[in-house]
């Protein structure tokens, strides 16, 4: 007999487990949510939405992590199997590093206004203040407290918040007046640190440290009452707070006794520690959904269960997410704070969301207008950049994102639409109809709008001259030269490299995204859009013009004209680690796993030293 081919329902539904928990949206831990079944939440947004192309999506993202995690835990396995002694020694020298750095001589908190545009809204209506409320439409931007015992929550789909709450209201956004309120907020906080940091407009962090000297009869916590009993008689709207030694613990601190309240993480190493010990890893911001997932299926649910892991965390993730895990597992974060305007941008973009979009005109339209509202942004922050970036969403809610990087910097719509338009095209080639529900434009590589010949414009200036003048250098007894310490520094300020302070991981930083990023156009998708984007010059005669070489500025090397290769060539040769290495044979970061057991098994052999022989 034939076995029947149609899916075990009951495997489904235990697949669909891990599903049901994504469901529950990127909200699942704001406050006003303790109380809640999230069982049921669970099960309604399951079954409202089931069957949509939103679910049929993120069952397709479901899947794909489950095997993503799949592929963890055999590497795991394979890394329990081996000798990780010697890993794990160097992975506690880092730790006892990053113990040694530990600055806990700052107050820092975290202000948190309460569902601020609900709270906003409730001041022209009181009436709103006892039943379940909402602001927005179509996807509610916040809620208040009534209805988050509903389960309702910010990023919630209308439809389904009304399932969750049929008696629910909902309310327009009003920019303007949030904007009003936000102000009467930062007015008072600027009394306590006039160089506060506003995250957004409905939270920031001060430093107090400087005014409780100025105030020695006022305690951290006494200080913090005061600022919110301000708010409250300035502004007539309630502030969470949360006070720490470092701003990563103080926003972890001010959801504690969300709303109206405050909490305080004491100075100290076992306080810290203690505290971060019991912390879920997803209450950490920037560990998301997927990075949750991925975590608690190695057996790490909270920052206690990092250390015993510690030596599996580069080998399984990366470099970067095993110094992040490690920062958040001692409760390490920054300490400094200081008006937003002074972080360097690392982008500018837009984007917005709309009904099914497609044809190439409406398309092209939209494209224009988000190119327009891009150029706004670029003009008020005064910056041009050197790579644009198209992300759109398809109608099955499917996100890709295309990129271009450009011969230079550009700003005015017109530019940045002529730049974006074969992307465009060649997402239409690729998906054929293409039919959108988002699209945004993004500029990375920023420069400064006003700002005259660059660093390596002016390294061309000099580029002719650049063997002259240098003095005689020493040399060592087999005849290399000999690049003293203080050059080093004198290169690295050349070539504009700055340390990377790892305490000074940004708040504000992703580190694990809910949206994937499709695979990169094919080479015959992108040869038919660029064909289809300049057909119009397709009888123009073809010229095979002098290929156009650079100059690199320091070792004179003539390079092809291309932004890219040049600017990673000139790098290379300002880099002090790449130069220091090869000078000092200095280590680098840890070994993996497989190549520390096989170290292990070798004999010892003496340090090969490398030189730099002279530039031509």
């Amino acid at each position: 007999m034939a076995s029947n081919s149609n899916p075990d329902p009951n495997s489904t539904e235990e697949a669909h487990k891990s599903l049901r928990h994504s469901l529950l949206g990127p909200s699942l831990l704001k406050a006003g949510q303790d109380r809640v079944n999230q069982q049921k939440v669970g099960e309604i947004i399951y079954n409202a939405s089931k069957g949509s192309k939103f679910f049929k999506h993120e069952e397709r993202r479901d899947e794909q992590l489950t095997k993503r995690i799949e592929g963890i835990l055999k590497r795991k396995k394979e890394l329990e199997a081996l000798d990780l002694s010697v890993y794990v020694k160097k992975v506690d020298e880092q730790i006892a590093a990053l113990e040694a750095s530990r600055d806990l001589s700052q107050t820092i908190v975290h202000v948190d206004c309460d569902a601020f545009y609900a709270s906003v809204e409730e001041l022209d209506r009181p009436e709103l203040k006892e039943v379940p409320m909402a602001v927005g439409g179509g996807v509610l931007t916040t809620c208040n407290y009534k209805a988050r015992e509903f389960g309702v929550r910010s990023g919630m789909a209308g439809y389904i918040a009304k399932q969750l709450c049929p008696h629910l209201i909902f309310l327009p956004l009003n920019f303007e007046k949030y904007g009003q309120k936000a102000e009467e907020v930062r007015e008072v906080l600027a009394k306590y640190d006039p160089r506060y940091e506003a995250g957004s407009c409905d939270e920031a962090f001060l430093n107090i440290t400087k005014y409780l000297e100025e105030h020695p009869e006022m305690t951290p916590d006494t200080a913090t009452e005061q600022i919110r009993a301000e708010v409250f008689a300035h502004a007539k709207i309630t502030v969470s707070a949360g006070i720490a030694p470092n701003a990563r613990l103080a926003k972890i601190a001010s959801n504690q006794n969300k709303p109206n309240g405050q909490f305080r993480i004491q100075p100290t190493v076992d306080a810290v520690r203690t505290f971060m010990s019991t912390l879920p890893v997803r209450k950490v911001n920037g560990v998301g959904r997927v990075f949750e997932r991925e975590l608690q299926a190695i057996g790490i649910n909270t920052w206690g269960d990092v250390h015993p892991l510690r030596h599996l965390l580069q080998p399984l993730f990366s470099e970067k997410l095993a110094s992040f895990l490690l920062n958040c597992h001692l409760g390490l974060g920054r300490t400094h704070v200081h008006p937003v305007d002074e972080y360097e941008r690392k982008s500018i973009g837009t984007e917005s969301t709309f009904s099914d979009l497609r044809g190439p005109d409406p398309l092209r339209a939209k494209l224009r207008s988000t190119a327009v509202e891009l150029e706004k942004d670029l003009a008020n922050a005064e910056l041009k950049g050197r790579t644009v970036n198209l992300k759109v969403k398809l109608h099955t809610y499917e996100v890709y994102t295309r990129q271009k990087a450009l011969g230079r910097a550009i700003c005015t719509a017109e530019e940045l639409y002529n730049a974006a338009l074969p992307l465009l095209a060649g997402l239409e080639v690729e998906f054929r109809p293409l039919r959108l529900r988002l699209m945004g434009l993004r500029m990375t590589q920023l420069v400064d709008a006003n700002r005259g010949p660059g660093r390596l414009e002016e390294l061309f200036k000099n580029a002719g001259t650049a063997g002259a003048g240098k003095r005689k250098r020493e040399r060592d007894d087999e005849g290399w030269e000999v690049w003293p310490e203080e050059e080093f520094t004198q290169m690295k300020a050349a070539s504009g490299e700055q340390e990377e302070d790892i305490l000074l991981l940004s708040q504000h930083e992703v580190v694990d995204s809910d949206e994937e990023e499709g695979e990169e156009t094919s080479a015959a998708a992108a040869a038919a859009a660029e064909v289809a984007v300049n057909s119009k010059n397709a009888n123009a005669p073809e010229q095979a013009p002098e290929e156009e070489r650079w100059p690199c500025p320091i070792c004179t090397r003539m390079l092809p004209a291309e932004d890219a290769l040049f600017n990673e060539h000139v790098d290379f040769c300002l880099s002090r680690e790449t130069i220091k290495e090869a000078v000092k044979g200095s280590s680098g970061p840890p070994d993996p796993p497989e190549k520390v057991q096989q170290h292990q098994q070798q004999e010892k052999r003496p340090r090969k030293i490398y030189h730099i022989p002279l530039m031509p």
